[in-house]
Order: C-alpha cells, then structure tokens, then sequence
C-alpha cells in the first residue's frame, strides 16, 4: 500500500520496437513490483493506452510507425490521457532531444541502455505525483459536495455558485489575472464557508442576535475552512482567499485583522465580487 492508500502496483506501459531493450526494461520493472504492460511500438498505441489506462508511460522515440514526441505530444493534449506521467528514451542523448521532449510536455527523458539508479527513482517519484493528484481531485469533489449540501441548508434559495463564476471569470479577466488566479476564485468561491461545518447549527441558524461567544465560533470558520483547504495546495491561493475574506480594508475584519494592501490581492478581488454578486 502507497502513501495514498493504494494496495494495487502501479501499471507501467512500455512502448519500444526493438525487444531486447523492451525486454530489459520489463524485467527491470516488473522485478520491482510494477504490473507492466509490453507494446511493440507497431500496433494501435493509442488503444492501447485508453484500455490500459497505465499509471506511466515509458516510451521510446523512434518506431517503425510511430514518432515519440507526436504521440506524447497528442497525449498531453487529450484531456482523457495528460495526465499520464510520460518518459521518453532514447540510444541519441542529445541536447536537441532533450530540449524537445520537454516541447511535447514529456514528464522525463533518458536514454538507453536504461540504468536502474535513474529510472527507478523517477518512475516513483513520477507515479506518486500522478497519485497525489488523483487523490486532491477526489478531495476536491468531496469538499465541493459537503459545500453544496451547506449552501442549501443555510443559503437563502435562489442564491447561485453560477452567477459568481461568470462574475470571477469576467472580473479576471478584465484585470488581467492568470488562468490559475481566475480559477482559485471560482473555486474559492465554492469552498470560502466549508469551515462552517464545524460551527453548531443552533448558532449558523439562530434567529436572533449572536452573542459575544457565538460572534467569535462563527470568526472561527476562516481558520478551520483553511486548515480543510490546506492540502488543496497544487490549487495556489485558494487557502489564503478562505483565510482572508472577511479581512476589511480599515483593519477591521478578521481573522487577523489585516489593514489594506497587506490583505492578500485575491482575497480583496473576491472581497468586491461577494458583495457585488449580493446585490
């Protein structure tokens, strides 16, 4: 079992033509404990990596039909196969292939004959990053419906994630911010109240006036939101908007009462789209 709790060995598909460097390769895996997969390099490679659906890709560049940097760059396109981690070998270790294969988004390149000192360590290192991945995605489905199933219950009805979205997406746009700003504040947008899970519901529903103590549980949501968010940390920023949010320009917010231009940018950003997206 790997450290995401993963008890199947990782499949590793090797593509190369010629069988007595795909052999040495197998066997160099396989005696490893990794479920390999051989293709000659001949037949329908792309088939094969959509019904085998490997965990890696271990390539080599030059096939009697197939160019390696064509098929890792098509790979890297597809939204159903880029995230595939991708080495390319090859006998020519040169700069020029090198430089190409990071072109075509190849994860790493190396050439034959394959020493296991260097391959090993980065067939690891590679299928564990494809596996933390995995996991935040699934994390991140999770949060997103424990959030739903609290706007619904505390939100007033007919107030919608959707507006916010095109409003961030707009918004963003228009000040210039990177795809990665715009989409941590759509995704902040979702996630900036799950820590309101853990505040009782005698005191999210209360009718009434909050008292001093009730004041400071619901303050509370920023931090625990932010410690649930923390792992999200390949989603850069969002973290920091959930801790910020209810920061105020004057010092007056929390929970750390941040005065102006020290409020983080993107929090100030989701600060103005909250509350024209409340109007």
């Amino acid at each position: 079992m790997d450290i995401f709790g993963s008890s199947e060995a990782a499949k590793i598909l090797v593509i190369d033509d010629r069988p007595l460097s795909r052999v040495m390769a197998v066997d160099l895996l396989s005696a490893n404990g990794y479920d390999v997969i051989e293709h000659d390099g001949i037949s329908d490679i792309f088939t094969t990596i959509i019904t085998a659906s490997p965990d890696l890709i271990l390539m080599d560049l030059k096939m009697p039909n197939y160019n390696g940097f064509d098929i890792c760059q098509e790979l890297k396109q597809n939204p159903d196969t880029r995230s595939i981690p991708i080495i390319l070998m090859s006998v020519a270790d040169d700069n020029k292939s090198r430089i190409k294969s990071q072109e075509v988004m190849a994860d790493a390149f190396m050439s034959k004959p394959l020493e296991s000192m260097i391959l090993l360590p980065e067939v690891e290192l590679l299928i564990q990053r494809k596996r933390l991945s995995e996991w935040l995605e699934q994390m991140q489905k999770v949060l997103f419906l424990i959030s739903q199933a609290l706007e619904k219950r505390y939100l007033p009805e007919g107030k919608s994630g959707i507006r916010f979205d095109k409003l961030a997406q707009g918004f963003g746009e228009y000040l210039n911010l990177s795809p990665v700003e715009i989409s941590a504040l759509i995704l902040a947008s979702h996630l900036h109240d799950i820590g309101t899970v853990a505040i009782p519901d005698a005191v999210m529903m209360k009718q009434g006036k909050l008292n001093e103590e009730e004041r400071e549980l619901i303050k509370n949501h920023v931090l625990i939101g932010e410690e649930i968010c923390k792992p999200m940390q390949n989603r850069r920023g969002i973290a920091q908007i959930i801790r910020h949010h209810h920061e105020r320009w004057d010092g007056s917010g929390y929970p750390d009462g941040l005065i102006g231009e020290s409020i983080p940018k993107l929090a100030q950003i989701f600060q103005i789209l909250d509350i024209y997206e409340a109007l």
